[in-house]
C-alpha cells in the first residue's frame, strides 16, 4: 500500500505536489435554481455572436459546460505546481491568542505564487488554451494590478504577447507593479486610455478620469475585437474563470482533512467573485450535495456593495460592449470612488455566485470607504501570523477577526476559515496612507 506523503506540521497543513487536483469542479451541476443564460439588449450588435471572435474557445466550452467534474489537462497541473500548488493552509494559532476568541481560524496562502496572487490559477490556464488556439496576442484588463501581473507571468510562461489596460487610479500609485508587468514583456496602458474609442470618449469629458474595471474591461473587449489573433482574457467574473480557481477550495478540502476539521464559517472578499468563489464553491458542493453547513460571507467595501445591489440583468462593462449578465449589479455605469483595494471596486458580481446569493447561501459585509477599519485588522493580522496581505485580503482578514470576536462575546467555538488571495509587498503606499502611524 501507498504511503501517504501529506503532511500536518502542527499549525500548517500541506498536500505534496502529485496531490494537485486533476479536476475542476463545475457549480453549474448543482445550482439551487437555472443559471439564467446571457442575452443579447435590444438595440445594437448581437454581443452574443460577437464572444467567440474574441474569447478563447476552450473558455467558451467551458463557459456553457454542465458536466460536474471537468479534466484539468495535465500540462496545466505541470505549470500549477511550477506554480507552488498546492498552497498550505494554515491555522492561525497566534492570532486566535492574540484575539483571545474560542474561535478556531485557519487562513489559505494564495500569496505563495510567483506573482503573489490566487490570479494564476486561471492565468496559466488561458494562456495554455491560448496557445493550443495558436495566437499571438491577449488583451485584458486589471484593477488591483494582481490580475494584470499574473496574466504577463502566464503569457511570458506561453511566449504570447499582452497588452493591459489598468484602472488609472491604481496605474498612477503602484509604480513597482507596473514595473512588474513590464518585466514579463506586457504593455500596460492608463485605464481610460487614448488607444480605444471607449477610452478616448471617457477622456474628453475628464482627462483626469480615474477609471473603473468596468471601463477597463470595455478597452481590452474593444482592442480584441480590432486586432486580429487577438483574443480577450477576463480574469474574473465569469463561469470559466470561477472553474479554473476552484483549485483553491479543492486543495482546501483535503487540507481539513488532514486538520481534522471542517469550517462552520468562511470569509473572502469579493469584487467580481473569483477569489470568492474559488475559495468557497467546493464546500458549495458539499452544503448543496451533502447537507453540510456552512456560512459563507463575502467581505466588500461601501464603495461597491454590489452583493446589495439588484439581482437583475446588466452589462459587465461600462460601454456596454458584453451581452447582459443576470447578477448582482449596482449599475454598469455607477461612480465609485477609488480605494486602496480596488480588485474589489467592482459594479456587479458573477452570475455563478449571484444565483447563490440570490438562493439564500452568500451573506455579505460592506466596510467603510476609509479602509481604516480594514487596514487596522491587517496590521493585527501581520503582527501576530506575519504575512502581509494584499488591500483586497485584508477585507477577509477583517471579516474573519470581526466573526472571531464575535465568537469570544458568545463563547461559540467556531471553525474561521479565510483566503488571503495576495500579498501586499506591492501595496505598502497604500497602508502608509491609511495607516499613518507606521510613516
Amino acid at each position: 500500500m501507498k504511503t501517504s506523503t501529506k503532511k500536518a506540521m502542527s499549525n500548517v497543513f500541506v498536500l505534496p505536489p502529485e496531490e494537485v487536483p486533476k479536476k475542476w469542479y463545475n457549480l453549474i451541476a448543482d445550482l439551487p435554481e437555472p443559471l439564467p443564460p446571457p442575452m443579447d439588449p435590444k438595440d445594437g450588435p448581437s454581443r452574443l455572436e460577437m464572444l467567440p471572435k474574441i474569447f478563447l474557445h476552450e473558455c467558451l466550452n467551458q463557459e456553457y459546460a454542465k458536466e460536474r467534474w471537468i479534466n484539468i489537462p495535465e500540462p496545466i497541473r505541470e505549470l500549477y505546481m511550477q506554480a507552488g500548488r498546492p498552497r498550505p493552509l494554515i491555522r492561525a494559532k497566534r492570532l486566535e491568542a492574540k484575539l483571545k476568541t474560542p474561535a478556531r481560524i485557519y487562513y489559505k496562502t494564495e500569496f505563495y505564487s510567483p506573482t503573489g496572487s490566487h490570479k494564476v490559477n486561471t492565468a496559466l490556464a488561458q494562456c495554455y488554451y491560448a496557445q493550443k488556439q495558436g495566437l499571438e496576442h491577449l488583451s485584458t484588463e486589471t484593477g488591483a494590478g494582481q490580475w494584470g501581473t499574473a496574466l504577463a507571468y502566464a503569457c511570458s510562461m506561453a511566449d504570447i504577447g499582452l497588452t493591459i489596460y489598468w484602472v488609472r487610479a491604481v496605474y498612477q500609485w503602484k509604480q513597482d507593479r507596473r514595473n512588474f508587468m513590464k518585466l514579463y514583456g506586457a504593455k500596460v496602458f492608463a485605464s481610460p486610455s487614448k488607444e480605444t474609442q471607449a477610452g478616448q470618449e471617457l477622456l474628453k469629458k475628464d482627462p483626469n478620469h480615474p477609471g473603473s474595471l468596468g471601463i477597463a474591461v470595455s478597452e481590452g473587449m474593444e482592442h480584441a475585437a480590432t486586432r486580429p489573433g487577438t483574443a480577450y482574457s477576463l480574469g474574473s467574473v465569469l463561469n470559466h474563470v470561477m472553474l479554473h480557481q476552484t483549485i483553491i477550495g479543492l486543495e482546501t478540502q483535503e487540507q481539513f482533512k488532514l486538520a481534522g476539521d471542517y469550517p462552520d464559517l468562511m470569509c473572502a472578499c469579493l469584487g467580481g467573485g473569483s477569489n470568492f468563489g474559488g475559495f468557497t464553491i467546493p464546500f458549495m458542493y458539499d452544503v448543496l450535495t451533502k447537507k453540510k453547513k456552512v456560512k459563507f460571507l463575502a467581505a466588500q467595501s461601501m464603495v461597491a456593495p454590489n452583493l446589495q445591489g439588484e439581482f437583475r440583468y446588466d452589462f459587465g462593462d461600462h460601454a456596454g460592449k458584453t451581452p447582459l449578465l443576470k447578477m448582482y449589479t449596482l449599475g454598469h455605469q455607477v461612480k465609485m470612488a477609488p480605494i486602496k483595494g480596488d480588485g474589489i471596486r467592482y459594479h456587479a458580481c458573477g452570475p455563478l455566485l449571484s444565483v447563490m446569493r440570490h438562493a439564500g447561501y452568500i451573506d455579505t459585509i460592506a466596510y467603510p470607504a476609509d479602509e481604516k477599519h480594514v487596514f487596522d485588522r491587517a496590521k493585527t493580522f501581520v503582527q501576530t501570523e506575519g504575512f502581509l496581505p494584499a488591500p483586497e485580503s485584508a477585507y477577509s482578514v477583517a471579516a474573519a477577526i470581526d466573526e472571531a470576536l464575535k465568537c469570544k462575546e458568545t463563547g461559540e467555538e467556531k471553525c474561521i476559515a479565510f483566503n488571503i488571495s495576495g500579498h501586499g509587498f506591492m501595496d505598502m503606499v497604500g497602508y502608509r496612507e491609511i495607516l499613518k502611524e507606521i510613516e
